[in-house]
């Protein structure tokens, strides 16, 4: 994918100066055959040629200065201001003055500065003149007459720096041999050697350009054709001349009235692209661009049609048309084998991280310091493979646009505390201080609780563990267009030649980390993919051996509902009193026998009722039977069995008054389900904590 963006912004690159060229020609085109030098009125001629480069090179100002009799000075005698739209002359420049510049101008074909305050050439300019107008970059060219420089055109741009071309340092160097022609043009007694020169400096244009360039008739008939059309199409000069210029192009339905629009003056240019025919039968592909040449009196009288050969530009999109279809199949593959692997991992889990919860808390027995050391390393463990699975599916879900985010106001503190809480015992091991500071106006936040949460945890879990010393700091502002969330840290610290491979997923930064820090380069990745999807970004800040700086932003949607509603989630994380449990029956519907076994032996053992069936034909009948006060419903029976289990749960009266608690890995689903039970309704995620199980029957069952 990241391969089909690269070469789809060459093609764009590509594309652009392709048509800069175009429309450089068609200028240069359209000055040769302008009939002002006939007139020989030079004010007239130097107002066109300098209208015609301005517009071509979309620049503010064109000027022509030429120097005093005595050279002692340029006068200007025609500048065309874009913006204004006029023309104005009279200003005058010493020569003695500005000596780096004249003597730069006279030495050089063009002089194209980019940074027009601050080069050495055009410094003198600088406070008499540049800064004045607020000039920023010149393209300077000078006007040869009789083997010497007579004057210069110069191209002014105004706001930032620009940075000139080749193409257009050559198409600023023709305007300036087009002004010479027209001060030659201006003596009548050399009007017909200035024309024969324009013909000849239109006829090198013509002859030479490596693009295609046809001229016809209003009747469309082949009059010119240069040798570059030639060779495209595999045709001599003879045999085109005097054919109709449209037998040779492939046609389609609208291409009439496009073409009678460009002849009634609706359009002033056509551009599309269509297939020639090569003398051999093969179809090229080409760029068309046909525009009006009007005679002496106005009217159309000649077509210029451009054409370029992009056939191999055209195979090259097929090659990535294929491969990105090609990636897409992959990506898509990656994903449902990711889905499925993450269902078959997480069931071992469940019972995995189940059991050993039992057995760390000693419910079915004591045990000695080695063994519970033992359980303790299978948990930690268990924790980690589920977080690397979640952080997989998390990512594929991103990268496949599945992820869908519930936008809702969220308290920034109470996001800041609970990002805190999370990893300050992580802190604590390593001895880091851990700090926050919170601007007052960054009350309110507009994103995705679970997601946000997640972003937060998984910059400061980073910054801890690349932090051997010091401390890690969260740091919350409100800035014009949002709320910015600056972790920072004193840990190793980032070379900025590695910044390139810190949003990779699986990357770490090199080997040697890789050895020394556990992870697997998720992290960041999803971190900047969730950031982006609410519309804001993560950038970074790091000097090696001195730490890192990343900054999350998110930007304010001031188009959703102002009230805050968070739920703290850590109010619910206290153990059960006795006198909650009397007995109380729980329906435990499960597929998955491990994990069935690790909840009834638990909750048997802290005093409930417990029941477990593993199929639904007599869901209904259990339920009158053993007459539950809540159920733990597993979700893979709605999956398996949805419509049928939603209309039982939705309508039957003997569930209207019992609580239902869906179990299953993905939240989204589970917050779906929860609304077909509204108040009486809550979900837990496998692999299931103690902690939050006891949560939950505190909720429902005191």
């Amino acid at each position: 994918m990241q391969l089909a963006v690269v070469n789809d912004s060459k093609r764009e690159i590509v594309q652009i100066i392709e048509n800069e060229q175009r429309k450089q020609i068609q200028s240069l085109v359209q000055l040769a055959r302008s009939k002002t030098f006939q007139k020989g009125n030079l004010k007239t001629t130097l107002q066109e040629i300098t209208e015609v480069a301005a517009q071509t090179l979309a620049v503010e100002r064109v000027g022509v200065w030429l120097y005093t009799q005595d050279r002692t000075a340029i006068e200007c005698i025609n500048l065309y201001d874009s913006s204004k739209k006029i023309h104005i002359s009279g200003q005058t420049l010493l020569k003695a003055s500005y000596p780096n510049y004249f003597q730069s101008l006279e030495m050089e074909r063009s002089l194209a500065v980019n940074d027009a305050i601050n080069d050495k050439r055009t410094e003198e300019l600088a406070t008499s003149y540049l800064k004045v107008f607020g000039i920023t970059s010149l393209l300077d060219a000078p006007i040869w007459l009789g083997g010497h420089v007579v004057g210069v055109v110069c191209h002014e741009h105004f706001g930032e720096m620009r940075h000139w071309t080749v193409e257009e340092e050559n198409f600023a160097s023709s305007i300036a041999d087009f002004v010479a022609l027209a001060i030659e043009a201006s003596d009548r007694h050399i009007v017909q050697e200035a024309l024969r020169k324009s013909e000849a400096q239109f006829r090198a244009i013509f002859e030479r350009s490596s693009i295609g360039i046809g001229l016809a008739d209003m009747k469309a008939q082949i009059v010119d054709i240069n040798p570059a059309l030639c060779q495209m199409l595999g045709y001599s000069r003879e045999e085109l001349y005097s054919k109709c210029f449209i037998d040779y192009i492939s046609h389609q339905k609208g291409d009439l009235e496009v073409y009678k629009q460009l002849v009634s003056g609706m359009r002033d240019r056509i551009e599309i692209e269509r297939h020639f025919r090569h003398k051999n039968g093969q179809l090229v592909w080409t760029n068309l661009s046909i525009s009006m040449i009007p005679g002496s009196n106005g009217t159309p009288e000649f077509l210029l049609a451009i054409i370029e050969d992009i056939s191999k530009r055209k195979q090259t999109e097929l090659k990535l048309r294929a491969s990105q279809a090609a990636a897409e199949a992959g990506n898509k593959a990656k994903s449902e084998f990711l889905a499925t692997m993450s269902h078959e991992l997480r069931t071992p889990l469940n019972a995995i991280m189940g059991l050993s919860q039992l057995l760390q808390q000693q419910m079915v027995g004591s045990l000695n310091e080695k063994q519970q050391e033992y359980i303790n390393c299978i948990y930690s463990s268990g924790e980690h493979l589920l977080a690397i699975i979640n952080d997989i599916l998390d990512l594929s879900k991103v990268e496949a646009d599945k992820e869908e985010l519930n936008l809702l106001p969220v308290s920034v503190v109470d996001l800041c505390n609970y990002a805190l809480s999370t990893v300050r015992e992580q802190a604590k091991e390593k001895g880091l201080q851990l700090i926050s500071e919170i601007d007052p106006q960054a009350d309110t936040c507009i994103g995705d609780i679970r997601r946000i949460k997640q972003m937060l945890i998984n910059l400061l879990t980073n910054a801890i563990k690349f932090t051997p010393t010091g401390q890690v700091s969260l740091e919350i502002k409100k800035v014009p267009e949002g709320i910015t969330f600056t972790v920072a840290d004193t840990g190793i610290g980032i070379d900025n030649n590695q910044f390139q491979f810190l949003f990779e997923p699986f990357t770490q930064l090199d080997s040697q980390l890789n050895r020394q820090y556990e992870g697997t380069g998720l992290g960041l990745a999803l971190t900047r993919k969730l950031a982006r999807l609410h519309g804001g970004d993560v950038k970074v800040e790091s000097k090696l051996g001195e730490g890192s700086h990343f900054t999350l932003f998110l930007p304010d949607q001031v188009d959703l509902i102002t009230e805050i509603n968070v739920i703290d989630e850590e109010a619910n994380k206290l153990s059960p009193s006795p006198k909650y449990l009397n007995k109380k029956r729980i329906l435990l519907a499960e597929l998955e026998e491990n994990t069935a076994i690790f909840l009834q032996d638990y909750l048997q053992l802290i005093g409930y009722q417990v029941e477990w069936i593993n199929n639904l034909e007599k869901f209904l009948e259990k339920i009158k039977n053993f007459q539950p006060n809540l159920i733990l419903l597993d979700a893979q029976f709605l999956v398996n069995n949805e419509m049928g289990l939603r209309q039982t749960l939705s309508q039957e009266s003997e569930l209207q008054n019992i609580s239902v608690v869906f179990m299953g890995v993905n939240e989204a689903d589970l917050t779906e389900f929860c609304q077909l039970q509204a108040d009486k309704s809550d979900y837990i995620l496998k692999p299931i904590r103690i902690v939050q199980l006891e949560s939950i029957l505190m909720r429902h069952l005191s």
